[in-house]
């Protein structure tokens, strides 16, 4: 049992540090993805007033986004979502419409069709990297070898009180330490999930504006 023992606590320990490194992984996808968005929005801008069904376009797709990654119902959670990527593509066809008058308007263009493009690869990483998960079939071994030793030590344990609570509190402590990695490694729709600020922030700059823009036009 000491053998496994040691196994148990080694691979539970690898298991926990992977789910947490996929964790931060996602948690950088969507932050750049948030910082994508905004230079995006901010390079529309500068080309000119010729983007404005562009940039409305860009803060629908923002405000989809975040609904999809980060619903109120967590089992809502849509990553392949056609409509939102369908906006992507309205976006990436408003761009492609505007006619540079000059070199500087052409680079602009041409910076914010990069952007686009690395916008639509977010998409597919966060979808490749949620699907990786944790494999389940490793997971539900490292759940037997740790009911084994549980169960070998409520067999030689003392019977009484003290030794009742102690070895159902170790074994709450070690099943919340499982239960946790399939949330880390996922990132999305569980008890654990990435920080929702970056990307509903950007929304919120892409919303502002907006409405700044149709004040304006309202003032005319």
């Amino acid at each position: 049992m000491a053998v496994v023992a040691t196994i148990s606590a080694l691979v539970l320990g690898l298991l926990i540090s992977n789910a947490n490194t996929s964790f931060r992984t996602l948690g950088g996808d969507v932050t750049t993805l948030s910082a994508q968005i905004l230079r995006l929005d901010n390079i529309l801008r500068r080309y000119g007033p010729d983007t404005y069904p562009a940039r409305e376009t860009l803060r629908q797709y923002a405000e989809q986004k975040t609904a999809d990654l980060f619903p109120d119902n967590g089992a809502d959670v849509r990553l392949d979502n056609p409509s939102t990527y369908e906006l992507l593509q309205r976006l990436e066809d408003s761009v492609l419409e505007l006619k540079p008058a000059n070199p500087r308007d052409q680079w602009w263009l041409d910076q914010a069709m990069t952007l686009a493009g690395k916008i639509g690869d977010s998409r597919w990483l966060l979808i490749q990297q949620v699907a990786q998960g944790t494999p389940k079939t490793f997971l539900a071994l490292v759940v037997f070898w740790l009911t084994l030793l549980f169960a070998s030590f409520g067999l030689f344990a003392p019977r009484n009180l003290i030794s009742v609570v102690t070895l159902t509190l170790c074994a709450l402590a070690v099943a919340g330490a499982v239960g946790m990695i399939p949330g880390f490694a996922k990132g999305v729709g569980g008890l654990v999930h990435m920080s929702t600020q970056q990307l509903r922030e950007a929304a919120k700059v892409l919303e502002t504006q907006s409405n700044d823009r149709a004040r304006l036009g309202q003032n005319r």
